[in-house]
């Protein structure tokens, strides 16, 4: 079976599957946050080399306070508790997203992480936090302004390849498919730039009851289609 180099996901519907189930949002959440080491972990085992997770956008500061400090203090559990499996099986963690808005005790413990798992090299694990498409390609933009500027890189030398390892995820392969679940079909402001010729996969499934069968479904889904990068076949 064709598979994925590298699988991006939009993990969406905690609140709902919460609230259909008549839980507070915040018990959604906290099933959600079950399922991300298992899609690691299958992942893995199914030959992806890169797993890229949407974990908390730029517009998800307008949430209530009482969610964003369950995630992020989930967040904190995740990098105490997981640090082990990740160096077991060489996963390599990378944060990518602003900095500037989250508590320095928590950066901390992430670029820790990141420097920790950074010789790791089976699996690379992304995590997607006070993250925006928009805001990506645009702290790009002015990284390269200011390499032009200050002799670093030629305004000729610049092309799509030099453009893309000034974004996010740098010098990774673009994602080859999106998984969004939750019954929702749009990319919410989520690597605008490496989304530009990904398969989309979505699905009614809430996150937290996308368990490895429902990633595997994903993965099937995509190996039955023909990706033709805007070129003609046949």
């Amino acid at each position: 079976m064709k598979v994925p180099c590298h699988i991006a996901i939009i993990m969406d519907g905690n609140g709902r599957w919460a609230q259909s189930k008549g839980l507070p949002r915040i018990a959604g959440h906290h099933e959600g946050a079950k399922r991300i080491k298992e899609i690691v972990r299958e992942a893995k085992t199914l030959g992806v080399k890169v797993l890229t997770i949407f974990a908390f956008s730029t517009e998800n500061w307008d949430r209530p306070k009482k969610e964003i400090d369950f995630l992020f203090k989930y967040l904190e559990d995740f990098i105490k508790n997981y640090r082990a499996e990740l160096m077991r099986e060489r996963i390599k963690v990378n944060f990518i997203g602003r900095r500037d808005r989250i508590k320095p005790p928590i950066i901390k413990k992430m670029q820790e992480l990141e420097a920790v798992t950074n010789a790791n090299d089976a699996f690379v694990f992304n995590i997607a936090l006070d993250y925006g498409g928009r805001w990506d390609i645009l702290q790009a933009a002015r990284q390269l302004i200011d390499d032009c500027r200050s002799g670093v890189i030629t305004l000729d030398a610049v092309s799509e390849d030099t453009f893309k390892n000034y974004l996010a995820i740098k010098n990774l392969p673009d994602p080859d498919l999106l998984i969004r679940t939750s019954g929702e079909e749009r990319i919410s402001n989520f690597l605008l730039w490496n989304l530009a010729y990904a398969e989309l996969y979505f699905t009614q499934i809430y996150w937290p009851d996308f368990n490895k069968e429902e990633l595997k479904k994903a993965v099937s889904a995509y190996a039955d289609r023909e990706r033709r990068f805007g070129q003609i076949y046949g």
